[in-house]
This record gives C-alpha cells, sequence and structure tokens, in this order.
C-alpha cells in the first residue's frame, strides 16, 4: 500500500495534476456538493465502501489486477476524473439567454411582396401557427431558433429583449432557442422511463434531479389519457402516452424558451393540461394545429400564405365564447369515446 501510495503522490507532485482540493476532499462532502459526479465512479466500475475517504485514497487502495480489470491506470483515474469534474460545472455554470421577450420584424414573401409582421411574444403566450402545407410555418420557427438577422431566404429579422442577440448565442448549440415536439415520437431506446427522464436530468447537471424525474413522471400521466408506470420500457409505450411524457419533459427540462407543437389534437392526450403546462413554466408555445379549439386557446393566431404571415388575428371575446361551446362539445365526444370503450351502448343524453 505504501508503495502504491508513494506512486501516486508522486505522479501528482511530477505532472503537476490541477484540482488537487478536489481529488482530496472527503467523497461524503464532495457528493453531497456535486451528487453528479457520482456517475463517475459509476461508468469506471469503481466501488466506494468508505466515503469518508477522498478520490486519492480510493486510486491507492487498487491493486494491479483490479486496474487490468478495469482497463485503467491510476493515472488515467486520476486526469479523468478531475477533467470530468471541470465539465461538468463548466456545464452546470453555462449561462443561457435570460429571454423576457423575442420580437419578429417581417421580411419578404416568396414572390418578394413585404411582409408585415411586428410580432412580439413574452413567456407565458400561446401563438397558433395555421395555415397550408408550404405556407411558411416551419420557416418561420426556423427563423427564430436561428434568430435571423436578415440572412435567411425570408430576410426577417429577430430581436431578443429588443436587442440583435450576441453572435455566441447566435451559433451556440446549448442556447438553441426551440425545443420541437413532433407529431411522430417514437423511441428505439432500451431503457424505462424513469431511467430516460433521470438520464436526461443527470445530463443537465442538477442537483434535485431526483425530486424532478418524480415530477415529470406525475405530470406526464396527468397529461396521458392511459397511465403508465415508471418501470415502463420507453418501446412499449403508446403514441399518447410518449407525447405525454416528452411534453412534461420538454416543459419541466428543457431550457429552451420557445416550444413548438405538431398538431397537438392527434397526440391522445390531455391537451389543455398541456398547454397550461408549458405556458405555466414561462415557456412561449407556437403551435401548428387545425383543431378550431386549440386555435381559439392561443392568444393570437398567425395566418401563414406565400411563405409568410398573411395576416395576425388576436383571439377576440366573441370567439372565447364560442371556444366554451366547442369544448362542450368535445367533452360530450370524448364522454362517448369513453363509453364506447368501456363496452357501453350510447344513450340518447351521451349522443354528440
Amino acid at each position: 500500500m505504501i508503495g502504491r501510495r508513494k506512486q501516486v503522490e508522486n505522479y501528482v507532485a511530477n505532472r503537476k495534476v490541477i484540482g488537487m482540493e478536489l481529488l482530496r476532499k472527503p467523497l461524503s462532502e464532495l457528493l453531497q456538493q456535486e451528487p453528479y459526479l457520482e456517475s463517475f465512479f459509476h461508468s469506471h466500475g469503481l466501488s466506494v465502501e468508505d466515503k469518508k475517504e477522498n478520490f486519492l485514497a480510493v486510486v491507492n487502495r487498487l491493486r494491479r489486477r483490479e486496474l487490468e480489470d478495469l482497463g485503467t491506470s491510476r493515472e488515467f483515474l486520476l486526469e479523468g476524473f478531475v477533467a470530468f469534474a471541470e465539465h461538468a460545472r463548466s456545464v452546470r455554470n453555462k449561462k443561457t439567454i435570460p429571454v423576457e421577450s423575442i420580437k419578429v420584424l417581417g421580411g419578404t414573401h416568396k414572390d418578394g411582396s413585404p411582409e408585415t409582421l411586428a410580432l412580439e411574444m413574452r413567456p407565458g403566450d400561446m401563438i397558433c401557427l395555421v395555415g397550408e402545407t408550404g405556407s411558411g410555418k416551419s420557416r418561420l420557427l426556423a427563423d427564430i431558433e436561428w434568430m435571423a438577422q436578415k440572412d435567411t431566404p425570408t430576410n426577417r429579422e429577430v430581436l431578443i429583449n429588443g436587442n440583435k442577440p450576441d453572435s455566441k448565442y447566435r451559433f451556440a448549440v446549448e442556447h438553441k432557442m426551440v425545443a420541437q415536439l413532433s407529431q411522430n415520437m417514437n423511441f428505439v431506446m432500451d431503457l424505462s422511463v424513469k431511467e430516460y427522464i433521470a438520464l436526461h436530468a443527470e445530463s443537465k447537471m442538477l442537483e434535485d434531479s431526483h425530486e424532478l424525474v418524480d415530477k415529470i413522471l406525475t405530470k406526464a400521466n396527468e397529461l396521458s389519457g392511459e397511465p403508465f408506470e415508471e418501470d415502463t420500457c420507453l418501446t412499449a409505450l403508446s403514441g399518447g402516452q410518449s407525447r405525454a411524457l416528452m411534453v412534461a419533459d420538454t416543459a419541466l427540462l428543457s431550457q429552451a424558451p420557445v416550444v413548438l407543437i405538431d398538431e397537438l389534437e392527434n397526440a391522445g392526450i390531455h391537451r389543455r393540461k398541456a398547454l397550461e403546462l408549458l405556458t405555466g413554466e414561462s415557456k412561449i408555445v407556437l403551435m401548428a394545429t387545425h383543431d378550431p379549439i386549440l386555435a381559439l386557446h392561443g392568444h393570437k393566431r398567425l395566418v401563414l400564405k406565400n411563405g409568410g404571415v398573411d395576416q395576425m388575428i388576436t383571439t377576440s371575446n366573441e370567439e372565447k365564447a364560442l371556444l366554451k361551446q366547442l369544448e362542450y362539445m368535445d367533452k360530450q365526444m370524448m364522454d362517448c369515446r369513453k363509453a364506447l370503450r368501456r363496452g357501453e351502448k350510447l344513450k340518447v343524453e351521451k349522443a354528440c
């Protein structure tokens, strides 16, 4: 043991390994402050029998045969642990853009005619996009995502908090502006639902990841028409369950300030609750839809034609009154569906 300890101490002294405080701090204290570092031990097959010891002590007690079985060396473990910790800290401390508003200034339609547009969106807003296929919905989202500065085919300009965004934000992957929930959600990962969420949460280096995982599971089941267990395999989820999981995950874990939802009407989930969850988490929700109920839930709806915004309509009080009628009819329809699933005969009072 003395020889191994001397070997490690000489390595540290000769190579001037940075992060000595990290290597010598008791693991109980270190993991309490930075619990995500425990994943380094799991990924390298290391066991921690006594958390009162530090990482140097863990490396010291490894025998040559153990190192060979693990396919590693003391030097690699020392450097790797410090590098892992530094990278994890940089991820945790990476600043995102605090978005108070996003303003989209009009550019041109496909035919070159000017697009009259000055759309300002704030956290909690829900904007619906309506229009035929190829009308320009995807291009509008792409302009927002890339914070266009009159350098895209539409010549639009996007301002963040009233100003032109810094180029370091425009072209950095970690500052992605839009999280997309597509119409088809298919998983191929051989993980349980809880393992998947935990993996995503751990990648964010969050201290309260366990509580957040439980919260996401609860919210997902509130949205899903068919509840599922935490140990359900991702590949066994139905389309509606998958969409419910991703809505909850996006609302509570994604740092993107804008969420694009494609045709929520076909999702098989509780639509109103999904929208309330997303907007309640200070997201700007842009939803492409053909459903009049969903369209009227939005604060505004953009009518796209010929590659640009043709109209911007604010939901009126008359439309809000119509929405209540449509929701009542929709509830009747849902009751009919539930009765059919239960094998019941539909009665006159349940007719839609």
